[in-house]
């Protein structure tokens, strides 16, 4: 994905490749000691109320849909008689149980991510460097995963690693209840992350800087190591953060294949909130894990500011060829395998269990199913998901674009600390419980004038608050790209930041805007931590739908909750491959 090129061009201060190809050279600025005239003083002034009018709807946007609820959930369990019991989160935080999730918590995020990377990063350089049939489909494939919701994928790894499963009637070998099943589910949400992510970047590094480094004697192991992955960091880092904070708040792989020998923050507060009703110690952990990912943030910004590395980036289309050599074909081929086996079977798995009756037998009962609303498990049928999940998606999608859209507008113009701290902020909802925000959604948004417990547009405004991230992280690099003085150049010729924005900035970001809309779409389809708390009984969405079947007892309702996951994923891929063709077609835009 391109969500890698936002740790590319932090601000505009650092150095940048010029067009002539000199790697070193930097934006040229006004002269040291010269003073602004009038109409740049001007200029400046607008710019800054402009970048606080563009702030202005995010920021209302995360503070009455995100800080709201998320703190009334928090004061309702540490102020229930109307008094602050703050030593309630010193009595949490001292019980040995918690202690244990904590630790996990962190240990499993961090094995998670460490062998996500061990085994993405070879992928992600076959991708970027690579040109092999197919390559636009499986790009779209092992994307799948990271937009399915979580019950579907453990309930796919329960029958390849559980009792009965592929690898117990083959091997005799059962993983789950293992950590192991844990991290192994978590490497296949998250290996899209990683080819996406630092394969974006990748496949814009001018392969002819690393081929200068062999021409003057380095060895290609050192070539790579002093030239390429210095200028990789960047989208490393991003990587790396985001699969920790997906990693780190897990939940529906914990609870399925964890058993309960295992459990994270958020599965313990999913538990204190839905099961043991203890709201005091759901707010705690609520509390810690936003600490935590707080902190995570701040230490990321903190490294990406001290990185500024000059880059020189070429078109990405430039850079891809056929293998060359054995060894070459050998990385393909494992790579190949390795998505074989990580993302194909367990997907093929819910394929085929759709298509499968209790005999063994192929059957389409399941499907047929799903066009009645017999049974109880629903008001409506369960196919009429997927509608309700579309039209979801496409007004999750359209607010992410606006909300997200103005944010990296605002993000993209020069600004101190106060904005930078916005940029981190825009991240927080992929960090912080969604188990706690759609909980907040029902507390909060029930009463006059935000009484939307009843209005269709609940579960697209919990959808947006995740996709928002993942515009703005792909908008705001394209945007920082933009040479601010064509701004200026429009602005001195009297052209009004509206008009400016829309003659210059626009024309060159519409291919990234169509990308970011893609993965927004995509994202929402698959949103089940805070949906499944305020989707109506008679509108379930598509991952709603699955995880209660789920829950039903009786092969008819596991075989529906298969059909509709292949259904979803169908979704999903189809989306995905229009997100690709996208990015082929308009190569050549900017």
């Amino acid at each position: 994905m391109d969500l890698a090129r936002s740790e590319v061009a932090d601000d505009r201060r650092a150095p940048v490749a010029d067009g002539g190809g000199g790697a070193g050279a930097e934006r040229p600025g006004p002269r040291r000691g010269v003073r602004p005239g009038p109409a740049s003083r001007r200029a400046r002034r607008r710019g800054s109320a402009l970048r606080f009018g563009l702030m202005a709807l995010p920021v209302v946007f995360f503070a009455v849909f995100f800080a709201y609820p998320v703190t009334a959930i928090v004061a309702r369990g540490l102020r229930p008689a109307g008094a602050w019991e703050l030593g309630r989160i010193g009595e949490v935080l001292a019980q040995p149980e918690i202690r244990e999730v904590l630790w996990f918590t962190t240990w499993q995020a961090l094995a998670s991510t460490a062998l996500t990377l061990l085994i993405a990063l070879p992928g992600a350089y076959v991708f970027a460097r690579f040109s092999f049939p197919g390559k636009q489909v499986l790009r779209a494939v092992v994307t799948v995963p990271f937009v399915l919701p979580t019950v579907v994928a453990g309930s796919a790894f329960l029958a390849l690693l559980g009792r009965g499963g592929l690898l117990d009637e083959t091997a005799g070998v059962r993983l789950d209840t293992t950590v192991w099943a844990i991290l192994l589910a978590h490497v296949f949400f998250n290996y899209a992350v990683v080819v996406r992510t630092v394969g974006g970047l990748w496949a814009q590094l001018d392969p002819r800087q690393e081929e200068a480094a062999r021409v003057l004697g380095a060895s290609p192991l050192t070539a790579w190591r002093r030239v390429t992955l210095p200028a990789l960091r960047p989208a490393v880092a991003g990587a790396t953060l985001m699969v920790f904070l997906f990693t780190f708040t897990s939940f529906g792989v914990v609870q399925i294949l964890g058993g309960p020998a295992y459990s994270t923050l958020e599965v313990e507060i999913y538990r204190q909130t839905s099961q043991i009703f203890d709201l005091s110690a759901a707010a705690v952990l609520t509390l810690v894990q936003f600490a935590a990912v707080v902190l995570i943030l701040a230490v990321h910004a903190w490294t990406v500011r001290r990185r500024q590395d000059a880059l020189r980036l070429v078109d990405a289309a430039t850079t891809a060829r056929r293998p060359r050599g054995a060894g070459q074909w050998a990385l393909l081929a494992g790579v190949l395998a390795t998505v074989a086996v990580l993302i194909l079977l367990p997907l093929a798995v819910l394929v085929a269990r759709s298509f499968q009756d209790a005999d063994g037998g192929l059957t389409l009962t399941y499907y047929r199913a799903l066009t009645s609303a017999e049974g109880g498990a629903f008001l409506v049928p369960p196919i009429n998901a997927i509608g309700n999940s579309l039209l979801y998606a496409l007004a999750a999608t359209a607010i992410a674009l606006v909300v997200g859209g103005l944010a990296a507008a605002a993000l993209t113009r020069r600004a101190g600390r106060l904005v930078r701290g916005f940029d981190a902020l825009l991240m927080l909802p992929l960090g912080v419980s969604a188990v706690t925000v759609g909980f907040g959604f029902l507390i909060t948004l029930d009463e006059p004038p935000l009484d939307l417990r009843a209005s269709w547009w609940l579960v697209p405004l919990a959808q947006a608050l995740v996709g928002v991230p993942f515009v703005v992280r792909t908008m705001l690099p394209v945007l920082r790209s933009v040479d601010g003085r064509l701004r200026e150049a429009a602005a001195v010729l009297g052209a009004s930041p509206w008009r400016a924005w829309r003659e210059v900035d626009l024309p060159l970001v519409r291919r990234a805007l169509l990308i970011a809309a893609g993965f927004a779409f995509a994202v929402s389809l698959g949103e089940f931590g805070a949906t499944v708390f305020i989707a109506r009984p008679d509108e379930p969405t598509l991952p709603v739908a699955v995880a209660r079947l789920l829950g039903r007892a009786g092969e008819l309702n596991y075989g529906q909750a298969m059909a509709l996951s292949t259904l979803l994923m169908v979704v999903c891929a189809v989306s995905l491959l229009v997100l690709e063709r996208l990015r082929t077609d308009q190569a050549g835009e900017f």
